[in-house]
């Protein structure tokens, strides 16, 4: 490895401390996590806070309707596990109901694309069995801010402007939230959510009411969650509201409370492959996290520590191992309970050396080239991207896309946190977003749209079938070095997220850029892939650089192929990244958006 680093300053420091770090995508949150530390907790305990209060200042990046899956290691276990907190697809939920209602693609908005809420399960499983703090503890700073109001963020406001016909007209029970007095709230002003507030407030209340230490208190907030009066209004919701969706019509949903009552957030073993000294951790193919362990694959030992990271070189070969890699996902990723996905063969040495032939120095491809494994996969109809027909730009800095009225792209938010103990934990919650479903009024939330993921066709990997797992895109990960481990880190965006995670890692590991530098460093993603959202899109060949980027790396990048769009200079990606280097912590955060912030000491 050496040094190379064609941006000698960073827009703010590397945090650096022996106390504990965090890092998310929004100040708030970011201070919460602190302040749990501060107070006794381990990174567990902050990740639990940290998560809730990410629901309450980025409401439409993520909510109690959504999903999240993450990723920790715990000193005391030794092991780095994966938490499921991805909600299947309900009883309900087959293709044969779907197609009855005239569709071919599951919509991305209204009620028939949700999944079970899988974000607060999964976060009383951490508590639970990892953490130290009561329910109490880990609630109470979100709660405060639903209830007494916080600054919301500008980027919240421009997506509640765009779909506020759409509240008005439509969605009413969302409007009586996020247009409060009929108007879009400003920029910075004070926003509450005080139904919200209160249904966390009773979820508490009773989960104290039964005595008894901890862990039981625990039990009984699942219980309320999964079984109690959240479930039943959701049951109630989804079987007798007719909701207007972006297929133009208006569908009930399929989601009940029995379908609650019946999940649960899982513990299992991740996926890893060794790059070097390092040795990355993924969870499995029910989400897109492998694409990176494929890329890395793809471009070890091709000289990457010998590259200009902002040079055409280093970025045209990071950019055809993304379209491999991904090829792989369309045509073999899916749900490991449903489907037979051949991981172990994708990962082989073998394998990749075959594939790694496909790469041209010299030139981009501009194919969508699946591996071919007898018995495995199978292939996906690519529908090109109309710009013109869907009104949807691309996702530029990650954030929330909303085009006509009921066409949205959701994003996401993320954290990293380390504790003194060296226990750490990533999570990339998101979900629920307030543009993609109306607010069930009884709760002050919307459900989640992750089901849009599926397809209405049979034999696909990515097939709708009940009990299933969509395949997330969200993708939290972490590194072992030399047999410890030592990093964790993600971004919110959708399928960018794991191209701009692999990134990230290569800067640091490969080019010498501590975790601010990686971060701040110019960043591009590719759209040549099928989009896991509706309406499925692809655009063969596209590369989206960020303005950055050199004039002479673009136009040798449009010379090999690449159909390249300049995007703002600061519009890729919002990574967070946290390592634990003893006896150091440290951590760095995404100055893209002015939303998020790492702190430690």
């Amino acid at each position: 490895m050496r040094l190379i680093n064609p941006n000698p300053f960073t827009t703010r420091p590397e945090i650096v401390g022996t106390f504990g770090v965090v890092t998310t995508t929004h100040w708030i949150a970011t201070g919460v996590g602190m302040g749990i530390l501060e107070r006794g907790g381990n990174a567990f305990d902050a990740a639990v806070a940290t998560a809730f209060t990410l629901q309450v200042v980025e409401p439409h990046l993520c909510g109690p309707g959504g999903d999240v899956p993450l990723i920790l290691n715990a000193v005391k276990r030794g092991k780095t596990e994966v938490i499921c907190g991805q909600g299947s697809m309900p009883a309900g939920a087959t293709i044969a109901h779907y197609k009855s209602l005239g569709l071919d693609l599951i919509p991305g908005t209204g009620l028939l694309p949700a999944c079970i809420p899988g974000t607060f399960d999964a976060y009383m499983l951490l508590l639970r069995d990892y953490g130290t703090m009561r329910v109490a503890d880990v609630l109470a700073p979100a709660i405060g801010y639903w209830l007494n109001g916080h600054p919301i963020v500008e980027r919240a406001t421009a997506t509640i402007a765009t779909v506020a016909e759409q509240f008005r007209t439509h969605w009413k029970t969302s409007a009586d939230v996020f247009l409060p007095g009929g108007d879009v709230p400003k920029p910075a002003s004070l926003f509450k959510n005080v139904t919200l507030g209160n249904t966390y407030a009773r979820i508490l209340k009773e989960a104290e009411a039964g005595g008894g230490g901890r862990e039981a208190e625990i039990e009984r907030a699942r219980k309320v969650w999964s079984q109690g009066f959240v479930a039943e209004a959701i049951d109630r919701f989804c079987s007798t509201q007719e909701v207007m969706d972006v297929s133009g019509k208006r569908n009930k949903g399929v989601l009940r409370g029995d379908d609650l009552a019946k999940w649960q957030a899982t513990v299992e073993a991740p996926l890893t492959y060794d790059y070097g000294r390092y040795t990355v951790c993924k969870a499995a193919s029910w989400t897109q996290g492998p694409v990176v362990l494929q890329q890395l694959a793809l471009l070890k030992g091709m000289g990457l520590d010998k590259l200009d990271p902002t040079g055409a070189d280093f970025i045209h070969l990071v950019v055809e191992a993304s379209k491999l890699a991904y090829a792989d996902r369309e045509s073999f990723y899916g749900d490991p309970e449903f489907v037979d996905v051949p991981m172990q063969t994708l990962l082989s040495d073998a394998y990749n050396a075959d594939r790694r032939t496909l790469i041209d120095r010299a030139r981009a491809s501009l194919e969508q080239r699946p591996g071919k494994l007898d018995g495995y996969g199978g292939v996906v109809k690519l529908r090109r991207a109309d710009a013109s027909r869907l009104g949807v730009a691309s996702s530029g800095a990650g954030e929330p896309t909303v085009g006509s009225v009921g066409q949205t792209t959701g994003d996401t938010v993320h954290f990293d946190i380390v504790d003194r103990d060296g226990n750490m934990i990533s999570g990339t919650p998101s979900g629920g977003w307030l543009q993609s479903s109306p607010v069930i009024p009884e709760l002050g939330f919307p459900l989640g749209t992750r089901g849009q993921m599926f397809w209405l066709e049979e034999g696909l990997p990515g097939s709708l079938a009940p009990g299933k797992r969509p395949r997330s895109t969200l993708t939290p990960t972490l590194a072992h070095r030399d047999g410890q481990p030592y990093m964790v880190w993600g971004s919110p965006g959708g399928d960018q997220q794991d191209q701009w995670i692999t990134q990230m890692f290569l800067r640091h590991v490969d080019c010498g850029m501590n975790l601010q530098e990686a971060i701040d460093a110019p960043a591009w993603h590719s759209e040549h892939f099928p989009s896991s959202f509706w309406p499925r899109t692809a655009r063969p060949g596209v590369l989206v650089l960020e303005g950055r980027i050199p004039a002479e790396t673009a136009q040798e990048l449009r010379r090999r192929g690449h159909e390249i769009e300049v995007n703002d200079e600061w519009s890729e990606g919002r990574l967070t990244a946290a390592t634990r280097d003893d006896p150091w912590r440290k951590a760095a955060a995404n100055p893209r958006g002015m939303q998020g912030y790492a702190a430690g000491r």
